[in-house]
């Protein structure tokens, strides 16, 4: 395989914090944006219009998150699905890096969140502290 041909696989499976946001500013995305995480650490932060772990999904592609780049719980999820003939890729760098970027977060927790990402680049925040997937 050359790095070309790597690379581009690669593309095709992921995407990044930047890109689902600049996709969902625009109002109609193409996809259905999917949170890994449990239910108390997406009901303290999540991006804004995803769900958490539905059991019907809408018809058309699928992107996953979890906590970061230290988590697998989207990877593991992208995997089921794909496994049910989903079209799904994984938003690198999770919810973490969505955050520490600035992107608009909703939850009990948001404030917090956003500013714990804004003093000193990492978030941490009760439920959203960690994947608990």
């Amino acid at each position: 395989m050359t790095a070309s041909a790597y690379f581009a696989a690669k593309l095709a499976f992921e995407t990044d914090a930047a890109d689902v946001a600049d996709a969902l500013a625009g109002g109609s995305p193409g996809f259905t944006l999917i949170d890994a995480r449990s239910e108390d650490a997406y009901a303290a932060g999540h991006i804004p219009g995803a769900l958490n772990r539905p059991d019907e999904l809408p018809d058309g592609p699928v992107v996953v998150y979890c906590w970061g780049p230290g988590c697998n719980g989207a990877t593991k999820l992208a995997h089921q699905l794909a496994e049910r003939g989903h079209d799904v890729r994984e938003m690198i760098g999770g919810f973490e890096y969505w955050a520490r970027e600035g992107h608009p977060v909703e939850g009990h927790d948001a404030e917090a969140i956003m500013a714990a990402a804004d003093t000193d680049g990492l978030v941490k925040v009760r439920g959203a502290i960690s994947c608990l997937c």
